[in-house]
């Protein structure tokens, strides 16, 4: 599972415009994280995350919503019992910033 958010933040940094700091990068990630998190706990089923988050007029720039398929799944294998204490988008900006 830390695997595959790994990769994923390696992936999504390396797809960042090129005018968007690292920094800035993994903000824009985390917000998606928050706002998968956000989704998940409203009851959003999995395959309309995209389609509710687009809705609501998010506020990072529009090449980063490629992201939100990609960190979807990974917000949905949390436990759901964590969805409530722990802060996914944190963690997602620590191993970005890592990468």
């Amino acid at each position: 599972m830390l695997m595959i958010a790994t990769l994923a933040a390696v992936g999504l940094s390396n797809a960042a415009t090129a005018a968007d700091t690292k920094e800035q990068s993994c903000a824009y990630q985390a917000a998606i994280v928050s706002a998968v998190q956000a989704a998940r706990l409203d009851g959003v089923k999995e395959q309309k995350v995209s389609e509710i988050i687009l809705a609501g007029e998010p506020n990072w720039p529009e090449g980063y919503n490629a992201a939100i398929p990609i960190i979807t799944p990974w917000v949905y294998e949390q436990a759901r019992k964590d969805l409530k204490t722990k802060d996914f988008a944190a963690a997602w900006s620590e191993l970005c910033l890592q990468q």
